[in-house]
Parts: structure tokens; C-alpha cells; sequence
């Protein structure tokens, strides 16, 4: 069903969540508001959006050179106090985001990082596409945001499946963790570095690879 801005805006003042995860939770409900607000609650969203108003200014930097020295990571996630910080979830997390990014090789964080001309250009295409198979003109716009949204689950880290379980976003592993430990958490930014990039390589070969090493580091 059609969600409106105010209905969302509505929302997110009662929860503190992101846009994105109140239009779901209303489309999921038919728009009811108060089950929306048990529904992110349940998930954890409406603690996490709370939490983010507070200054994250702890943490630590985690790095992650794959096996053989082809892939290497730097990812800065902040938290509120240093108690958590040295804590064995955050620790374990700050690991598992580096191997994200290892083997999955965003490319922004978020949604809101990915230019506007980039996302033109994949709904061009996406359009194209769609008339070129003949779908009814009706339907196109449907049709090019379900796959704008897919495109986004690939190149942004947050909206990507955890390669631990991929039923689940990082995101929601995020949102996971800040309402365990309490504190606002955040995956500041990252970069990866890959041996000869620019130059032909067989990528398969790397991600294979990737993929063994956490076959290897499953606990």
C-alpha cells in the first residue's frame, strides 16, 4: 500500500528510527501505526534510532589483511564509552565488518552517500531494460525501484546481507548490537585495498578464496 510522508514522519518522532525502516514497517502493517511501532521495536530499530542522538566518540580502528596479503581492510566503528569498546561483542563485530567488506566490497556505507547522478543512471538503465523485455508501462516504476533497491543492497555496506546469515542486513547486526551493550554504535568508514586493482585479475579467484577463510574463522 501507499505509505505518506506524514504518516512516516509520524513515525519516526515516536521511534527515533530511520526513514527507510518506518515506511517498511508501515507498508508491512497496512499502515497501522501502533503495530508499526511494536514492529520496530521487536527488531531493535525504534532503541537503535534513540540511541543515535548520542556522541559516539569511542571505539576502535579494525583491520583485516586476508590470507596471502591480497585484500586489506581499515573500518572505524565509534561507540559512547570505552567500557564497551573493549568488550568482546563489539570486538567480535569490529572483526565481522572488516571480513564484510572483504568479501563483499562495498562501496559506499549508506544509502544517503550514494550519489544522485549514480542512482539516475541505474534507474535509466533498469527502465530500459524493463521496456526492452515489453513490461506494461503501468508497472515500470515498481519494476525499477525493486531493482534500484536490490543494486543498493549490493554497493552499500549497511544494506548488504551479513555473510554470516544472509537473511539478515548488516544493518540489522548493527541495530542488533546497540540494543544489546545500550550505546549508540556506528560504523564511521572504511577502506579496502586489493592487490593490482585496476588491472585484469580473475575475481572469482579472490572471492573464493575470501569465502574459505571465513569457512575457516566460523566459531
Amino acid at each position: 500500500m501507499e505509505i505518506n510522508a506524514k504518516l512516516v514522519n509520524e513515525l519516526r518522532q515516536k521511534t527515533g528510527a530511520g526513514i527507510m525502516d518506518c515506511k517498511r514497517a508501515l507498508q508491512e502493517t497496512e499502515g497501522d501505526l501502533q503495530k508499526a511501532v511494536k514492529r520496530l521495536r521487536e527488531q531493535g530499530v525504534a532503541e537503535a534510532g534513540k540511541r543515535s542522538a548520542k556522541v559516539a566518540a569511542e571505539g576502535k580502528v579494525e583491520s583485516y589483511v586476508h590470507m596471502g596479503g591480497k585484500i586489506g581492510v581499515l573500518v572505524e566503528i565509534n561507540c559512547e564509552t570505552d567500557f564497551v569498546a573493549r568488550g568482546d561483542d563489539f570486538q567480535n563485530f569490529c572483526r565481522e565488518i572488516a571480513m564484510q567488506v572483504a568479501a563483499a566490497n562495498p562501496q559506499y556505507l549508506k544509502e544517503d552517500e550514494v550519489p544522485a547522478e549514480v542512482l539516475d543512471q541505474e534507474r535509466e538503465i533498469y527502465r530500459k531494460q524493463a521496456l526492452d523485455a515489453g513490461k506494461p508501462e503501468k508497472i515500470l516504476d515498481s519494476i525499477v525501484e525493486g531493482r534500484l533497491r536490490k543494486y543498493l543492497a549490493e554497493v552499500c555496506l549497511l544494506d548488504q546481507p551479513y555473510i554470516r546469515e544472509q537473511k539478515m542486513s548488516v544493518d540489522k547486526l548493527l541495530k542488533e548490537l546497540i540494543s544489546k551493550t545500550g550505546e549508540n554504535i556506528v560504523i564511521r568508514r572504511f577502506a579496502r585495498l586489493q592487490l593490482g586493482e585496476g588491472i585484469e585479475k580473475k575475481q572469482e579467484d579472490l572471492a573464493a578464496e575470501v569465502a574459505k577463510t571465513l569457512e575457516q574463522t566460523k566459531v
